[in-house]
Formats: structure tokens, sequence, C-alpha cells
């Protein structure tokens, strides 16, 4: 019924000009950010699922810190260990030098000199083989009874670090004397125990060194598809979003020329009065 008190046509046509407004103001939005959800109302529970799984990489990337600080750690201690291993081996050819008939105590006594430089040599490297200033093989740091290391995303994913102590009284070694041939043959048994207790813990250290390895390869992993994820809910797919946007800008403009010619209307009508 044509009226001119309420052009409800072109009421009609400013509804569905603000209804396109809004598609191609969401589209324009979503293409600049990059974000398929920039408002929690385009998709809250995928929203939900993203900051989820967004926590759970930030978790991740500081679990392969965590990791890679902790080989570093192991490395660093295996220096030492193989430092006094090499120690040990020249300790083991003095004492055998000591230990035979050809060698006369006056000679003893030199190759003592050095033996016990050696034995407090072992003790400095355990005092001063350190991380972050943290002695790591003298028996002084938490690492001796075992400290557990984050390399996951809950309290649950942890790899303990747990080092022998390696000093020269651990060993066993301390008190050993080559200035006579009896002296000589003990520090030997000694000796061989010392390098048995040395191999077995670079062992360990190299145990748990390889641990953390392949746990930094599983977060990698982790952390790749867990970004996989997070993009297939939250990018925008920039070809639909754009195929979207031409789609609201062509309803738009038509709303627009309807607003015009609905607002023509009652001047049309107008004339039939005349």
């Amino acid at each position: 019924m044509p009226v001119i008190a309420t052009n409800t046509a072109a009421n009609a046509a400013v509804r569905y000009l603000n209804i396109n407004a809004n598609q191609e103001s969401s589209s324009l939005a979503k293409l600049s950010s990059g974000s398929r959800i920039t408002h929690a109302s385009d998709d809250a529970a995928g929203l939900a699922i993203a900051t989820r799984i967004s926590s759970d990489v930030t978790t991740l990337q500081q679990a392969a810190t965590n990791a890679s600080q902790a080989a570093s750690i192991l490395q660093t201690a295996d220096g030492g260990a193989s430092n006094i291993s090499d120690i040990l081996a020249r300790m083991k050819s003095l004492a055998s030098e000591s230990a035979s008939g050809t060698v006369v105590d006056a000679d003893r006594a030199y190759l003592n000199d050095e033996f016990s430089q050696l034995v407090s040599e072992i003790g400095s490297i355990a005092s001063g083989t350190r991380y972050s200033g943290i002695s790591l093989l003298d028996g002084s740091s938490a690492f001796t009874s075992g400290v557990n290391v984050l390399v996951g995303t809950t309290s649950a994913d942890t790899i303990q670090i747990k080092l022998n102590k390696l000093d020269a009284t651990t060993l066993g070694v301390d008190s050993d004397n080559i200035s006579t041939q009896s002296g000589a043959n003990t520090a030997l048994t000694h000796i061989d125990a010392a390098i048995d207790k040395v191999s077995a813990a670079r062992a360990l250290i190299g145990a748990q060194e390889s641990r953390f390895n392949f746990s930094a390869d599983s977060i990698s992993t982790q952390t790749q598809n867990l970004q996989a994820a997070h993009s297939a809910i939250m990018d925008v797919d920039i070809a639909a979003e754009e195929s979207n946007l031409s789609s609201a800008q062509v309803k738009t403009q038509a709303a627009v020329s309807a607003e015009t010619a609905a607002n023509q209307m009652p001047q049309f009508l107008l004339k039939l009065l005349g």
C-alpha cells in the first residue's frame, strides 16, 4: 500500500544497509588482523580452545629452554668428569711406576709429589666445575640429590638431573701416598675403584643427556602440532574472507541504492495529489 506517513521501504533498506555494513566491517577486521576470531561472539568455543592451545605453546617453548639448559648443565658436568678421569689415568700411571721394584724410594718421593698435586687438582675440578655459579661435582649443590626439570605443560612432566659427587674423598684417593712400594700398590686398588666410579657417573650423565635430547625433539614436535592446531582455529582463510568482503560490499552498495530509491518514493506519491 503506497503511503507517505511511514516510509517502510526506506526503513527496510536502512536495516539491510546496517547488516551489510557490519558484515563488511567484520570481514575487514578479520583480513587486517589475520584472525578468524576478532570477537568472542565470532566463535566462543573456538576462542576458548585456541586460548588454551596458545597457553600450552608458551609453556612448551619455556620447556624447550629448560631442556636446553639441562643439557648444558650435563655437558658441563661431563667435561669436569672427563678431566677427573684423565687425572686418574695419570695417577694410575704414577702409582704403577712407583709400585715397580726397579724404582728407588728417592724416585718414589718425586712421583708422590706429582701424585699429591693431582689429588688436589681433583678437588679443584670438582668444586670448579660450575654452571651459573653452582658447583656441580663437589656435592654442595642440589644436583647431588636430584633436581626436577619441567619439560612439558604440567607439573608432572619432569625429568630429574642427578650428578654424582666426584671429589677426591668420595673417590677414595685423598689419603693415598705412593712414596713407598706398598703405598703405591694400595693406591692402584683405590684408583681402579675411583675410575669405575667416574665411569659410572659419566654413564649416568650421558643417559640423562640423551633423555633430554629426545625430550627436546618431542617438545619441538608438540609445539609445531599445537601451533598448526591454533592456526586452524584462529587464522583467517584469506580467499574465503575476501569473497565474503566482496559480497558484503556489493550488498552494501545495493542497500545504499535501495535507500536512495526508497527516499524518492514519497516525492513520487505527492505527484498523485497534484
